[in-house]
């Protein structure tokens, strides 16, 4: 059956949350609270337990904000994912590095889902795994596109400017 464990790591967008289960990390978020990680618990069926693997969850996380980590070198459960979610959140966790962004359309192609763009953009929206799988690499072809996550666009901005994408603003 299994357990999930879960931890939080404070950063300028929030106390990101993280889930671990007895198979690896299975989801973040940017907010930590009693009801997310209950509802987080009651999608997996599972109930909550310590983990050994959430320190070094946690530590990772805390270097890729702190700018020292540029990959995340975690297992990664896919279990709340459908077959079409792991087929192009798959594609962009091994393809689309540290520092570089690709496009709705293009993440489409080189999925090979054969989903149209708009489509990948509610997959990105629909991550369960956020930062660590990198929904806010994904942009549209004509600027930023959308977020969901955190405070939206402007958590996708401090994310991409963290990583070096783009130039640090006035914030």
């Amino acid at each position: 059956m299994g357990t999930v464990a879960f931890g939080s790591v404070p950063t300028e967008l929030g106390d990101v949350l993280a889930a671990v289960t007895d198979d690896g990390l299975v989801a973040t978020a940017f907010t930590d609270s009693p009801h997310i990680r209950a509802a987080i618990a009651a999608r997996l069926g599972l109930p909550e337990a310590e983990s050994p693997a959430m320190g070094g969850v946690l530590a990772q996380l805390r270097q890729y904000f702190a700018g020292a980590r540029r990959q995340f070198e975690v297992t990664v459960d896919w279990r709340l994912m459908s077959t079409a979610q792991r087929r192009v959140l798959g594609t962009l966790y091994k393809t689309v590095p540290y520092g570089r962004v690709v496009t709705y359309g293009e993440l489409a192609a080189r999925s090979g889902s054969g989903i149209p763009p708009r489509g990948i953009g509610s997959i990105m929206g629909s991550n369960p795994i956020p930062i660590v799988v990198p929904c806010h690499r994904v942009v549209a072809g004509d600027g930023l596109g959308g977020f969901s996550g955190g405070t939206g666009v402007e958590s996708k901005r401090r994310l991409l400017t963290l990583e070096g994408y783009l130039p640090p603003t006035l914030f």
